[in-house]
């Protein structure tokens, strides 16, 4: 089942599994080296798919505009298309809460054409961050009526 919840609203357990799977996917799978747990995460609503371990994982930045982050499947879900039932998730949460806001996110540039199918269109050119090709994406609310 799919949940939206801020960080006081998960057990310890829950925050556990979802900082090893961004851990083992983000610093470990994809060799990057970096701060993956900040200061966000304690602000960001967290979407989980529980369902006998941790399944898929996002996170909703609220801000000026939105921003969905940490979009992840565990490995042991791929090919089962959990990545567009978390996206669809993500959207008509924000749809719902939020409409009028655009959505932004920073996608890895291999998946451009998986975040366009949802709406969004590329706000910059690719860009490397931690060694892998990024393109910043932005879903604006008018294209979404």
């Amino acid at each position: 089942m799919w949940e939206i919840r801020k960080i006081d609203e998960l057990s310890t357990r829950e925050w556990y599994d979802i900082t090893r799977l961004r851990v083992d996917t983000f610093v470990v799978e994809q060799q990057c080296a970096y701060r993956e747990i900040d200061d966000q995460d304690l602000a960001a609503l967290h979407v989980t798919k529980f369902d006998g371990g941790l399944e898929a994982y996002a996170r909703i930045i609220e801000g000026d505009d939105l921003y969905i982050g940490r979009v992840i499947v565990n490995q042991k879900f791929r090919g089962k298309g959990l990545s567009r039932e978390l996206m669809t998730v993500c959207l008509n949460y924000i749809d719902e809460h939020y409409a009028g806001k655009n959505v932004k996110l920073q996608g890895q540039a291999h998946l451009a054409d998986f975040y366009r199918s949802f709406g969004f269109t590329e706000t910059s050119v690719i860009y490397f961050e931690d060694m892998i090709p990024h393109v910043d994406m932005e879903r604006t609310y008018e294209k979404n009526l």
